[in-house]
């Protein structure tokens, strides 16, 4: 089979069958005689040849790409019906001989179709050996089946199987076309000539129609103009042309293929007389029906796949399909050469009835072969017109996801807002029962689309915001959430904690005036969350205790501290300071202070003692009532835990 080059229109292998009225008009810009049929550009000249005559948009056989074969070489091995085999015979019986001038020795043919805005037409061209005497037929047989038949050559003949007949009378330049389908069942008196059925139906005239039109060469095609066909100039009479509005020939409202086409010669015009040369069949895969797949994908993959995803389709199908469909994830519905031809065709996902928790991602068709869809939003809408169109879209739908935002509180309990300039409520306030797990408070964001989040927390009074972390890694200021993700973000505070500082100070004599630090003295500190026995430190050598990691005034109240006073001293002032207000602090910075001062204590002895017993009666008076002595003259009276200062006793001594 010769294929030329350069494709430069659609080739038989692209033929689509679309039902059309025809075209009226012709050629454009024909300066030239033609019997054109109206509505194509393919130049059918009077005086056939295969050059273009006219501008475009005028095409012809040497601008074209058509399916073109040629026969077996002259002679003993060109094949050939045999045995009387006819039109009717189911099997033609296929041999090997030479075929005689008389009854057209073939060399090639060719198949081209055409596609208008509106109409298909299938133009073909047959060339022979040289011109036989008496009239030419010659039959362009196009079989649906790819079944090879019994002979191992031609195909099964299928009912609806089209045969084209070329009857040119001789000395006629323009041929009559007629067609007859094959036909399997029915009465007899539908065939064209057999008695029975299978046979070729009765004969209609596409000619007298006026939807066919044919002429050969009457005159030389030089060997340049032949367009390959040979390297001599190919002689009168021996090529010929035609054209069909093939458009006109097919049901549009059913799917219908043929799968070869082959050319034949018959030795007379009878159509009962022996079929004699012909060209083996090459494939054609004529279909009037192109393929839609449609195809759904989840982000995430759904495992199992169990949401259904609703579509509607806007095309036809033979057989009948419904208009509406349903996916998984991973399904395909396919229209494997089913969706007849159209303009404005359309499919579209259901997106008013989405399931819930899913969003429409996009539509990818980028797949298709031969269609050049429009994509808005989830609607495709396409055309289809030839059989190797394929629109092929893939469907993406992401789940929605969710944030969930969660509070815990390490110690203590408390309310806390919320913020988000993201999520909806924009505002909202999480309250804990206690600290840790247990206690936490949480809200759940759902239904959300993949995208990038934020929420912030208002920290309140008192309160620090220890750590704000995300499950998976962002950060809560930029939530990158994606499908049917579920991320969740934990705020952690803790109260804040402060400091009591106790400085101890006393007099001490021996140190030197004023005062000096006191070691070793035990305060208890009590209130906020401490025991009810309140908590003890002991003054260092620098006569300073302090207790830290206290809940801040703010949250618990505040703090009482009471010295257990040494023996030997007294407090100035208070043993207990209360009202302690602890804020945010450490020992080491900022703790709030208290400061105890203690004084020494002196114990007073005044004492007389006569020296002859009972020779002197003295009395004592320090201010605290008058001691006298007794019979024997002696007697003391002691003042105790007196503070630093001046006192004065008056004795008396009576002789």
């Amino acid at each position: 089979m010769f294929k030329k080059p350069a494709v430069r229109r659609a080739a038989l292998g692209a033929l689509v069958l679309v039902g059309a009225a025809l075209v009226p008009g012709g050629v454009a810009f024909a300066s030239h005689p033609e019997v054109s049929l109206p509505g194509s550009d393919f130049e059918i000249d009077t005086d056939a040849n295969l050059k273009v005559d006219d501008p475009a948009p005028s095409i012809d056989w040497a601008n074209v790409a058509e399916t073109r074969k040629a026969d077996k070489p002259t002679g003993a091995t060109d094949d050939s019906f045999g045995q009387g085999t006819k039109e009717d015979t189911a099997v033609p019986s296929v041999v090997n001989g030479s075929i005689p001038p008389n009854k057209s020795d073939l060399k090639n043919f060719g198949v081209y179709l055409e596609s208008t805005a509106t109409t298909k037409f299938i133009h073909l061209f047959w060339h022979r050996v040289q011109e036989p005497t008496g009239t030419t037929n010659m039959d362009f047989e196009f079989n649906q089946s790819k079944v090879v038949s019994a002979n191992g050559v031609t195909p099964v003949r299928t009912a609806g199987d089209l045969l084209l007949q070329y009857d040119l009378a001789q000395g006629g330049t323009n041929p009559q076309l007629f067609l007859s389908r094959w036909v399997t069942s029915g009465p007899s008196s539908q065939c064209e000539a057999s008695n029975s059925v299978p046979c070729w139906g009765t004969r209609v005239n596409l000619s007298s129609a006026g939807i066919a039109t044919g002429s050969i060469n009457s005159s030389p095609i030089p060997a340049a103009d032949s367009d390959g066909l040979q390297a001599t100039p190919i002689s009168p009479r021996t090529f010929g042309e035609a054209s069909i509005n093939f458009s006109s020939l097919i049901d549009p409202t059913k799917c219908t293929s043929f799968g070869s086409v082959y050319l034949k010669s018959r030795s007379s015009d009878a159509f009962t007389s022996a079929v004699k040369d012909f060209i083996a069949p090459t494939p054609t895969n004529i279909n009037n029906c192109a393929s839609v797949i449609i195809r759904k994908q989840t982000d995430p993959d759904e495992n199992p796949n169990t949401t259904l995803f609703g579509f509607s389709k806007s095309f036809t199908t033979d057989p009948v399909s419904a208009n509406t469909f349903s996916l998984t994830d991973d399904g395909v519905q396919t229209y494997d050469k089913t969706v007849l031809f159209g303009n404005n065709l359309t499919v579209t996902e259901d997106l008013a009835n989405l399931p819930v928790g899913w969003d429409f991602a996009n539509v990818d068709c980028s797949a298709s072969s031969g269609v050049t869809p429009t994509i808005s939003g989830a609607l495709v809408t396409f055309s289809l017109d030839a059989e190797t169109d394929v629109l092929d879209c893939t469907y993406t739908n992401r789940a929605r996801a969710t944030i969930i935002i969660k509070k815990v509180t390490s110690d203590g309990q408390g309310s806390f807002d919320f913020t988000s300039n993201t999520l909806t409520p924009t505002s909202w306030t999480l309250t804990t029962t206690g600290p840790g797990a247990a206690g936490a408070d949480s809200r759940t964001f759902g239904n959300l689309g993949a995208g990038t989040y934020d929420a912030a927390e208002t920290v309140p009074a008192n309160w620090n915001l220890t750590s704000a972390t995300c499950d998976d890694g962002s950060a809560v200021s930029a939530i990158g959430l994606s499908a049917g993700e579920t991320v969740t973000c934990t705020f952690v505070n803790a109260r804040e904690r402060g400091a009591i500082k106790i400085t101890k100070l006393r007099k001490h004599a021996a140190d030197g005036p004023g005062d000096h630090p006191q070691p070793g003295v035990t305060f208890t500190v009590t209130g906020g969350e401490l025991p009810l026995a309140g908590v003890t430190v002991t003054t260092d050598a620098n006569g300073e205790a302090c207790l830290d990691n206290l809940v801040v005034s703010g949250l618990v109240g505040n703090y009482s501290v009471t010295e257990t006073v040494p023996a030997g001293y007294h407090v100035s002032g208070s043993a207990t300071q209360g009202g302690i207000a602890v804020s945010e602090s450490t020992c080491g910075s900022g703790a709030a202070g208290v400061t105890f001062h203690n004084i020494p204590l002196t114990n007073l002895t005044v004492s007389v003692d006569s020296q002859v017993n009972g020779g002197t009666a003295s009395t004592i008076d320090c201010g605290a009532g008058v001691v006298s002595t007794g019979a024997n003259g002696d007697g003391s009276t002691s003042l105790n835990d007196l503070e630093p200062g001046t006192y004065v006793c008056t004795v008396v001594i009576d002789p």
